[in-house]
């Protein structure tokens, strides 16, 4: 069986994948994203993860995973999702980085409640001023709108394009691919044995 059974701590996600498959297209597959996607070209990383379980079935650390904790840090079993492919079948556990949108998103329901506040200590000619102001700016999106709509047909054309950019950003995905995994297989899939396999997720939410 060349099946994995991976788990996103964090996220309380776990699901199957198939060996050969790398950390980083788990994550998006289970719909677990990085701050900010990384830009292999200038070897910069934003997918560093800690691998609390399952890290020996993991490919070699990259010349560019080297380099990278060099730099930054390395922590035990710490890797690059974007370099670390699955090489053998089996459990893998995988703690994220906790992300800067929680901090921001507390920040918000702060300055709502400041906003609340202020409002109901506001006069009632005050109140309604504001609101009138509320009213007038949602009516301006509104026509807004209205206006632009004939310009959604443009989203048609997007459509139609879909699958010729899935295909280019197949192409740019393995030229985009570790240099010690390119060498294993023609087919981009380090560590493959079965040719062709496709990966099947069936992530489920946990509590």
């Amino acid at each position: 069986m060349a099946d994995v059974e991976i788990k996103f701590e964090r996220e309380g996600l776990d699901g199957i994948v198939a060996v050969s498959t790398y950390l980083i297209d788990a994550m998006k597959r289970f719909g677990v994203r990085t701050e900010e996607d990384c830009v292999l070209a200038e070897k910069v990383h934003f997918c560093a993860v800690q691998v609390t379980q399952g890290s020996e079935k993991l490919s070699p650390l990259t010349a560019d995973e080297t380099e990278y904790f060099k730099v930054h840090g390395h922590t035990k079993h710490e890797r690059l999702a974007c370099q670390a492919v699955i090489e053998e079948a089996g459990e893998i556990a995988v703690m994220t980085k906790e992300k800067k949108e929680a901090t921001e998103t507390k920040e918000e329901t702060n300055a709502s409640d400041d906003y609340r506040k202020a409002f109901e200590e506001m006069p009632l000619e005050k109140q309604i001023a504001n609101l009138v102001r509320l009213e007038a700016i949602a009516l301006g999106e509104t026509v807004s709108f209205i206006t632009n709509s004939p310009f959604m047909i443009f989203e048609k054309l997007g459509d139609v394009m879909a699958e010729f950019g899935l295909k280019v950003e197949k192409e740019a995905k393995a030229a985009s691919r570790p240099k010690e995994h390119a060498k294993k297989t023609s087919t981009g899939e380090p560590g493959s044995k079965k040719k062709g396999k496709e990966a099947s997720t069936t992530p489920t939410d946990k509590p």
